[in-house]
């Protein structure tokens, strides 16, 4: 029991983990496929605990407070409408928008917060891949958009007319790491400018944050000039 409470000690403090572990049990809750009010009602729910925490993420980090919170209140309130029966193709096209830009939000505070120091901590190994998981969530939602307005935006052999949220999530993560392994094509000018623009950010974050982080590591046990002049 102590070690627990040790443990819930040391993971409040860091809320890029929470970020992460939230993210990915919506992701494991995606796979019962199920669209029951219980099911829509938990996995809103969820996704509410995530938008507070990139509210406290982006108080925390130095981005602009006001605007982004702004981005999570929103989402917060035209998520629920949609919650509640209201599923207006324009209405899920602003809640996706305040969404999206939350979690942009979010990813740039962090990045901000990473960059700002020359030491390596824990939150900021939970941070770099947090980043990397906002990025996807957000281009989803963006997608999403795509798809609502502009029809026949994506491909997908195995299905006709609007794509899952699973498939457009699925889409975001092989585009932005590089693999490629989705079977979702995008066929609309808006939805390939979006490819393009998420598999460069994609490429440029590994890199830069990669590289980041080998050299904070490296400065981390650097000689220190006094030891050396002796």
């Amino acid at each position: 029991m102590q070690a627990f409470i040790d443990v819930w000690k040391i993971f409040r403090l860091l809320p890029s983990a929470w970020l992460i572990l939230l993210q990915f049990i919506i992701l494991i809750l995606s796979v019962a496929g199920n669209y029951s009010m219980t099911y829509r009602t938990l996995t809103w729910l969820l996704g509410v605990l995530v938008l507070l925490v990139i509210a406290k993420v982006i108080r925390q980090t130095p981005m602009f407070t006001i605007l982004g919170l702004s981005f999570v209140g929103g989402a917060v309130i035209f998520s629920s409408l949609i919650l509640f029966g209201l599923e207006y193709p324009m209405l899920q096209v602003i809640a996706h928008g305040f969404e999206a830009a939350a979690y942009f939000s979010a990813a740039y505070g962090l990045l901000r917060y990473m960059f700002e120091d020359r030491y390596l901590t824990r939150d900021e190994l939970f941070a770099a891949g947090a980043v990397f998981t906002l990025l996807a969530w957000g281009f989803a939602f963006l997608y999403n958009i795509c798809q609502l307005l502009v029809p026949g935006s994506f491909q997908n052999p195995n299905m006709t007319g609007l794509q899952t949220w699973l498939d457009l999530l699925f889409l975001s993560f092989s585009l932005q790491s590089a693999t490629g392994l989705s079977d979702l094509m995008p066929m609309s000018a808006p939805a390939r400018v979006l490819a393009v623009l998420q598999m460069f950010c994609g490429v440029m974050y590994l890199a830069l944050i990669v590289s980041r982080l080998i050299a904070l590591q490296y400065i981390a046990y650097l000689p220190d000039h006094d030891d050396v002049n002796k």
